[in-house]
Formats: structure tokens, C-alpha cells, sequence
């Protein structure tokens, strides 16, 4: 985590991938979100990105934007049947303590946050693909498919300070709430939220 507010990561540490920018900095907290397949048409996407390069959405705004529309549920939820939840999250908890440090997470109908903090010289990059493939192939044999499972792109923002970190918390906590699947937090069944003082 940074100090401070004010505190800048090394802009050395930015690279573009799938049109998008991503920040590799060391062990400094993640917040991911990665999607499934065909969860966002590509027509919704680049309104987005239009309206970010246009300077009328501010970056967190996009985000936002996307996550709204992800709430919704349109299209593929796979991620709703529990043991392809469960092949997620038990991932996600595997290699905690050895790739990353797991500080929150919630699997949503189509979709997934993680808040995590790479260790070990392990970039965020590297963690996410190997997140991504293992569970595709997984699911992809539970549902008797091919093709892709998680969209390609994924989307993180480093956490700033302590603020932050604890605001982010709290949304993975409350996105089944938000999304009205469920009343409290710890009801999801696949949320870190329903874990709190068993960790």
C-alpha cells in the first residue's frame, strides 16, 4: 500500500494491454475485476471508452459505468452455478499467502473482484492470467464447452492509502447487496463478506 494520498507509483510501472492501462508496482494492493465472456457487448464497451478519451467520464466513472452494467446480469452468469463458484474461489484461496496476500473478494453472476496483494516478486499480470486460465478450463469442462470463458481484458486499480483500501472492502462486500441478490453481505454465498472473524 502507498503512505499517502499524494503518493505517485512509479509511472515506469504502467503498461497497456487490450487497449487498457495496468500498473505492475510491486507489493502495492490490487483491486482486479475480470469478466465473463460476451457479459459486455462490444457496442456498450467502446460507448464507454469514447466517453472516457472524450474527457466526459472521468476513469473511475468508466469503471463504474461497467460495473453497473455487469450488475445487471445480462448475458452469460455462469459464474451463478456454485461449483463453478466454488472452483473460483477455492483458486483464488489456493494461492494465497504464496502468490498474493487475499484481502477480499466476491464472485458475481458474471463476474469477479479480488482484492489481493502480489508477493514474492509475482506481478499482478502474471497472477490474473493464471487465475483466469486455470478456472476457464475448469469451468469450461463443468459446463462441456470450448472457447473462451473470461473475457480478455481485466481491469485493476492499485490501492492509494488506507482509505482506499477499506472503501474497497466495502464494495466488494456490498456488491451482491447493490446488485439485489442478496440483503446482507455475508448472505452471498461465494463472498468473502460471509467469512468475516473466520479467517
Amino acid at each position: 500500500m502507498l503512505d499517502d494520498e499524494t503518493s505517485q507509483p512509479d509511472r515506469r510501472r504502467w503498461y497497456n494491454s487490450n487497449y487498457l492501462p495496468h500498473f505492475d508496482g510491486g507489493e502495492i494492493a490490487q483491486f482486479v475485476t475480470y469478466r465473463l465472456a460476451g457479459s459486455l457487448p462490444v457496442r456498450i464497451r467502446d460507448l464507454y471508452k469514447q466517453q472516457l478519451e472524450h474527457g466526459k467520464i472521468l476513469e473511475i466513472e468508466y469503471h463504474n459505468a461497467i460495473d453497473e452494467y455487469l450488475d445487471k446480469g445480462i448475458g452469460p452468469d455462469h459464474l451463478r452455478r456454485p461449483e463453478i463458484a466454488k472452483v473460483i474461489e477455492e483458486n483464488w484461496l489456493r494461492f494465497d499467502g504464496e502468490k498474493y496476500r487475499l484481502h477480499a473478494w466476491v464472485i458475481m453472476p458474471n463476474h469477479g473482484h479480488v482484492l489481493f496483494t502480489p508477493l514474492n516478486g509475482f506481478t499482478v499480470g502474471k497472477i490474473v492470467h493464471s487465475m483466469k486460465s486455470f478456472t476457464a478450463n475448469r469451468a469450461n469442462s463443468i459446463l462441456g464447452k470450448t472457447g473462451p470463458f473470461w473475457a480478455r481484458e481485466y481491469y485493476d486499480r492499485y490501492i492509494r492509502n488506507e482509505e482506499h483500501f477499506f472503501n474497497t472492502i466495502n464494495y466488494i462486500d456490498n456488491n451482491p447487496v447493490k446488485a439485489r441478490l442478496c440483503r446482507e453481505p455475508g448472505d452471498w454465498p461465494f463472498g468473502s463478506a460471509r467469512m468475516k472473524g473466520k479467517l
